[in-house]
Formats: C-alpha cells, structure tokens, sequence
C-alpha cells in the first residue's frame, strides 16, 4: 500500500517484523450522515473496517445524533482506555479541545479541522485539488456549458470544494457556467437527501447536465435526481461510482479510509505523531475515480486531461485556488 502521509504517516501493510506491535484499542466517532452515509463518514468506517480484517484488532464506534454527543461519546471513549479515537469532521475540533487534555496519555486524532494539542494529529485534505479534477472532467463531458454544484453545509470547507470545482470548470471551458446551491446552515444540511434531489433538480432546469455534489448523506438525493433526469452527477469522499452506474461521471475520492487505517497502524507499531497532515494529490490524499461504473463515460481526452493536470498540480505549474487562504474565489 502507497503512503499517503509523507514523513509522518503511513499505510504500509503489517509485515512480519511488526509482530511486536503494541496492542491498541481504537474507536471512531462520526459525524453527521453517520457512517453509511456511502461517502465522507463511511470513508472513516472502510478504513477501520480495514484495520480490523487486516490485522485482526477490534474498534469501537459511535454515531451522533445530536451536538451534545461528541463530547460525550470521546469522553467516554476515553475514560474506557479506547486510544487512539477518531473524531470525523470538523464539527468535532471543540470536542476533542475539550476532552483530550483530560486525557493526555491517549491519542486523538481530528479529520477536517485542527487541535493544536500535543496529543492530537489533525489531518487536513486539499479538496480543491481532487475537486479541480471532477470540474474539468464535468465541463468535458456537458453539452449544455452549464454545470451544477450541491454543497451540504454551508461552511468554508464546502466552499473549498466548491471553489475548485469551478476552477476546473473554467480551465476546460472558460465561458462555463457553475450553478452552486448549498442545503443548509446546520449539521441537518449533511443529512437531507429529499432537499438535494430539488436543488438537483432546481439546476437541471436551469440547464446543468452535471452535477457535484459535496452534501454527505444529502448527496444520495443529488446522485438521485440526476439519474433519474438522465444527467450526470459526481460523487464525493467515497467512489459512489456503483450507485448509479453510467450516471455517476465519476468521483471525488478523498481518502479519509487510508488517514484512519494509518492512525490505527501508527498507534500499534510506536510511530503516532501529533500535528497536522495535509493531504493532496502529492500524497493520493484526493483524486477522481475510475472504474467499471465509470470507465465508459470517460473519453480518452477527458482522461489525458485529468492525468495531465494532475501532473501540473503535483508540478506546482497548476495552482489551484484554496479557500481556506483566500475566501475570495476567482471563478
């Protein structure tokens, strides 16, 4: 298995000299959506689920209902001996603020946000970049020059998707138009399948013919809708690819499975670190899906224009706006 976390982690299967690897007891907390939510919270679960078959250590895991339960579900995570615990989200960062320092002999980690505390990792994506990817792809593909983009809440992190999605639109086709809703203002907005199906099909009759989605759970609606309009959409986090083959144009993986998986091995082989990852195309953090489901949709163009800005990325000849440090998108 490829690392993914340059320097600081990695995914490198258990090999015999690891033998003596400590014995962990790991727990997850997801956020929102839950983890078959078949995209950002299930990413977390298949790499725990990994961890388990590959090497036989059990995990614990929760899913929040409400606000009040992620600190309550770390804490008692915690008091239980569980190290290291995940928490998934960004919604997360108080919790673990709250809790770790209670704790100081466990280790924590954060997907989406950063805890700067000396038991902490906190691991961030460059979802601008794989997002850069799936634009270009989608104004490849449409016939309409119109595209479409479904945000769950509205966030920075949405926007940073968001944002590149429409430098990647813009880069294939500058006279592009991105149509962009987002669902909410609350954790609900990550969980509304029903909202994302008319916002879908609000932008198909605007003239989208594909649509991207970064809304959790709420994308299966999106995903919905435009198969059911016989348009395309783009899955997130996960490869949704399967969910509606031929009518997926592909997806937007960002790869929260590999981060848990390698917290989990780093913890049992001695190598845990705190601090904070940041995890791109460099280090197959993001990227944009390919396979049976899919594999049709995607002309040989299209794919040579991918690899080839993929590469341009990596090079840094290609700078792909990131949110995060400058809110105002050019696209």
């Amino acid at each position: 298995m490829k690392t993914i976390l340059a320097g600081l982690m990695t995914a490198t299967l258990l090999s015999a000299g690891s033998a003596l690897a400590a014995e962990i007891n790991p727990a997850v907390v997801y956020d929102f959506g839950g983890k078959f939510d078949k995209s950002f919270n299930e990413a977390a679960y298949v790499g725990a689920e990994r961890y388990q078959e590959e090497t036989g250590t059990g995990y614990r895991d929760f899913e929040i209902q409400s606000d009040a339960q992620r600190e309550q579900a770390l804490r008692r995570f915690a008091r239980d001996g569980h190290s290291p615990i995940i928490a998934v989200g960004f919604a997360q960062a108080a919790a673990v603020e709250a809790v770790a320092p209670e704790f100081p002999d466990l280790q924590f980690a954060i997907v989406d946000a950063v805890v700067e505390l000396p038991n902490v990792r906190s691991i961030l994506f460059k979802e601008e970049e794989g997002s850069y990817l799936v634009g270009l792809l989608a104004a490849m593909k449409s016939e309409t020059g119109t595209v479409g983009f479904v945000g769950g809440m509205d966030v920075p992190l949405i926007r940073k998707f968001a944002c590149g999605y429409a430098g990647g639109v813009k880069a294939a086709n500058a006279d592009a138009t991105v149509i962009q809703n987002m669902t909410g203002t609350t954790g609900a907005a990550w969980n509304d399948p029903v909202r994302g199906g008319e916002l879908t099909r609000s932008q198909i009759d605007q003239g989208a013919d594909v649509v991207f989605h970064a809304a959790g759970a709420t994308g299966i609606g999106v995903l919905q809708a435009a198969a059911d309009a016989g348009r395309f959409g783009i899955g997130v986090d996960s490869n949704q690819n399967a969910l509606h083959p031929g009518h997926v144009l592909t997806s937007m993986v960002k790869r929260v499975d590999n981060a848990v998986f390698a917290a989990f091995e780093d913890a049992a082989n001695d190598r845990w670190t705190a601090g904070t990852v940041v995890l791109g195309l460099a280090e197959e953090g993001v990227d944009y899906a390919v396979d049976e489901n899919n594999e049709s949709l995607l002309t040989e163009e299209m794919r040579a224009a991918a690899e080839q800005a993929k590469a341009d990325i990596i090079a840094g000849t290609v700078e792909v706006h990131d949110y995060y440090t400058d809110s105002a998108c050019p696209y």
